[in-house]
């Protein structure tokens, strides 16, 4: 069993900034995400494309920021459930929630903080008949460990950041990397385009474009993966892996499903106090939530997770008064026995 103060179910820019409020508050927290590493939509969906609008950054790629983040929640070492998602919850008593995860993983905590983007990210899926009979026996749609693809035939589909970026890496790992695309064109960013257009000339990338892989055959598992180009014949490639890459899908989930009050797919929370939901010590916080006048913009989330760290707060610490400081002024003492401060004024006399 796991066991935090806050349980916050998302990793995206959101939920990883609340590490940081609740650290400053000395509050510990454990992220879950259906997606196998933090950073939410901006790892998984453009990690490298620029974002505008973050406070002191005129420009900052989506990945740069999650590392950023990541970066700075360390000395309050949050720890992670990966590649699960959350799907129930029961009240064990007056100060104890317990969540437990698709995978059976049991987490235990005193509040919940719901900070899942635009829900449960659920992976586009190929449309012929057999797909369900080779997941997870070949067929993949997140890389979560690329070790299990070394010296592997692979056969990745798509056209976005993600097909690209994972050719490129698994080129240096798979003992054989096609990708295919059913446009010539692709639509990720000129760096990745332009190092799978060097690797295919070099030969450690097969592409096959414009092209359609209509589907899969093998006894148990991926054995071929069958390519239809236009206006030629169908045709078999031997592989081991199949991984389409066609991007993800937002679903709220057996989130859902716990009586909560949802409004257009999205909970309703009190903002004008804190962002809880109709249920005491559950909250929702970032592109989830919903209230009037809502933005769904990173810098909101920022604002919403420090509110509810300080409703969180005061939940734990019944009659405790809490004295506000900023950071300039009290520092930063990390979990690992770190500290960050600014320099000491010098007390000197001028002659």
């Amino acid at each position: 069993m796991i066991t935090t103060d806050i349980l916050i179910i998302g990793a995206g820019p959101t939920g990883l900034f609340a590490v940081f409020e609740a650290g400053l508050l000395k509050m510990k927290c454990h992220i879950i995400d259906a997606l196998p590493q933090p950073g939410g939509q901006l790892a998984e969906l453009y990690p490298k494309k620029p974002i505008f609008d973050i406070p002191g950054y005129p420009s900052v790629n989506a990945g740069e920021l999650v590392d950023n983040l990541m970066e700075q929640i360390k000395q309050f070492q949050p720890g992670f459930t990966l590649g699960e998602t959350a799907v129930s919850y029961t009240k064990v008593d007056d100060e104890w929630f317990e969540v437990i995860t698709n995978k059976g993983t049991v987490h235990r905590c005193k509040a919940i903080a719901i900070a899942g983007g635009l829900g449960t990210f659920e992976p586009r899926k190929p449309t012929f008949e057999n797909v369900a009979d080779y997941e997870e026996k070949g067929l993949e749609y997140f890389v979560k460990e690329p070790e299990h693809f070394r010296n592997k035939k692979v056969v990745i589909a798509g056209g976005g950041d993600s097909a690209l970026d994972w050719s490129v890496f698994l080129s240096n790992v798979a003992s054989e990397v096609t990708l295919i695309h059913r446009r010539n064109e692709f639509r990720g960013a000129l760096d990745s385009v332009e190092k799978v257009q060097d690797l295919k000339n070099q030969g450690k990338i097969k592409l096959i474009t414009p092209a359609e892989v209509t589907g899969i055959k093998g006894d148990g598992k991926v054995e071929a993966i069958t390519v239809e180009i236009e206006g030629q014949d169908a045709y078999d490639i031997e592989t081991d892996y199949f991984i389409p890459l066609f991007g993800l899908t937002p679903k709220l989930g057996e989130i859902g499903n716990w009586g909560l009050n949802i409004e257009k797919n999205a909970i309703v929370v009190n903002n004008a106090l804190d962002y809880q939901t109709n249920i005491d010590g559950i909250y929702a916080i970032g592109d989830i939530n919903t209230y009037p006048g809502k933005l769904k913009l990173i810098l909101c989330g920022f604002h919403e997770a420090t509110l509810m760290c300080q409703s969180v707060y005061n939940r734990l610490n019944p009659g405790k008064k809490f004295v506000l400081k900023y950071t300039t002024v009290s520092g930063v003492d990390g979990f690992d026995g770190s500290r960050k401060e600014a320099e000491k004024a010098v007390v000197k006399k001028i002659d």
